[in-house]
């Protein structure tokens, strides 16, 4: 069985082909849809904590200093913020400073927070954003999800049945405005419709034209995602469907990420001449589906760590620093999460290391929902340590959703033609995993 940094290094030198079909490529063939694959790279290392690291909740006043996860002592004098005695930013007037979900964040007499993003000790920027601390709680009905495909040999009603079966509630399938693929999701959207059930819908759009290049700028990628959104929209928003997301990992492709092996914490980790690309898709997408439903929630998808990233394009920076750019306000902030990136509530940049609290940094920062939309271990682990991982994950992801705004996890995936990822075989499940996950669901309702 492969520990977790051999199976890292096994994505860094496969390319990322070793680990994910991703939600957007036929799967029941066990083929891989690469752009997507290479989400799945190694993160990197952080430094080794030198000191004792303060305890989570620990503030000034009423602490002397702070000792963050790698060492460095924060202190707090006439409002000016100190990280080991150097001033960090421009800051003036700080009320408290605050250990919490292995960030620093800092409050002033006007009562804004701002949670400072640099990790490395690069620069000394601050970032607007709520008081993590507060709980928020999702809304109840969707929070029990598994992927599938728009080729699945499954008839809708046998989806309907077997997503009930697993206590499930949300489906989330990729699909192209291809006629085809959109007659297919017609369907399964015509019987969740029916049956209760939500069909969560990733517009399979990207920042690469038909024939594999880079759209030529901005706003090349953005008519490009308008158009694609919008026919998609147009085509199921009288089913019931009223969430997509837009693009599939589309911080972590060729181009787009400097290299695979970047956690993403931090924007200089994006390729600046590349990111009005990606800005323009996603914009496009989001203003695709809202031409046809203004009320629809859209969904922009991260992975690894890339606060990075979902910072720049929610601010409208560029990956140099620079600003006043488009912004992007997303509706839903959505992740991948899977084994080898390490625990999303303690986020190491190398996977395995020092970390902090994923969703309370997103939640604090962009304050909308938060969905974890693939998950899953690697695919060369055994059943018995598949179905462990479900359970263990399923309760870490169960118990935070009412602190964390978690409102679904979505499990990578329902079939994927073998053993790899798939939780059933050709309507068979796949056992100790498959009764793992519907004893969970049975055991711990969505309320």
């Amino acid at each position: 069985m492969m520990k977790r940094r051999q199976f890292i290094g096994c994505l860094t030198a496969l390319g990322g082909s070793y680990l994910l079909s991703a939600c957007g490529g036929s799967s029941q063939d066990g083929s891989t849809n690469t752009a997507s694959s290479n989400a799945a790279k190694a993160t990197a290392k952080v430094a080794t904590p030198v000191s004792s690291t303060s305890a989570d909740g620990t503030a000034i006043p009423g602490a002397s200093a702070i000792t963050d996860s790698v060492g460095n002592v924060w202190t707090l004098a006439n409002g000016v913020v100190y990280r080991n005695g150097s001033t960090v930013g421009n800051t003036y007037n700080v009320s408290l400073l605050l250990w919490y979900g292995g960030k620093i964040w800092h409050c002033g007499t006007n009562n804004q927070f701002y949670v400072n993003v640099d990790v490395r000790n690069v620069s000394g920027q601050w970032l607007p954003c709520t008081d993590p601390r507060i709980a928020v709680a999702a809304t109840a009905g969707n929070f029990y999800g598994v992927n599938g495909h728009w080729d699945y040999t499954y008839t809708p009603a046998q989806l309907v049945s077997i997503l009930k079966a697993m206590g499930c509630t949300t489906y989330r399938v990729g699909c192209t405005a291809d006629p085809i693929q959109l007659n297919a999701m017609v369907q399964i959207a015509q019987a969740f419709q029916s049956a209760g059930l939500t069909l969560f819908v990733l517009i399979e759009e990207g920042v690469f034209d038909s024939i594999g290049n880079l759209f030529g700028n901005e706003t090349i990628a953005y008519y490009a995602g308008y158009a694609t959104a919008q026919t998609i929209a147009r085509a199921l928003s009288p089913y019931g469907v009223t969430m997509y997301e837009c693009g599939n990992e589309l911080t972590r492709q060729n181009g787009t990420v400097m290299d695979f092996s970047y956690a993403g914490e931090l924007v200089m980790d994006f390729n600046n001449t590349n990111w009005p690309v990606v800005r323009g898709a996603m914009r496009g997408m989001m203003d695709g589906v809202k031409s046809v439903q203004p009320s629809a929630k859209c969904a922009i998808n991260f992975s690894v760590a890339d606060v990075g990233a979902a910072d720049a394009l929610w601010e409208g920076m560029q990956p140099d620093g620079s600003s006043g750019h488009q912004p992007l306000r997303w509706d839903i902030t959505t992740w991948h999460n899977y084994d080898a990136y390490g625990d999303i509530f303690n986020m190491g940049t190398d996977g395995n290391g020092p970390g902090f609290d994923l969703p309370t940094y997103c939640k604090a920062r962009y304050g909308v929902p938060f969905m974890i939309t693939e998950w899953n271990t690697g695919p060369d682990q055994t059943e018995d340590f598949r179905a462990n991982y479900v359970t263990t994950q399923l309760g870490e992801f169960y118990n935070a959703r009412k602190t964390h705004d978690i409102e679904s996890v979505m499990y990578y995936v329902l079939d994927s033609g073998d053993d790899t990822y798939g939780i059933m075989i050709n309507g068979s499940p796949i056992n100790p995993t498959y009764n793992a996950f519907a004893s969970f669901t049975s055991s711990h309702p969505d309320n």
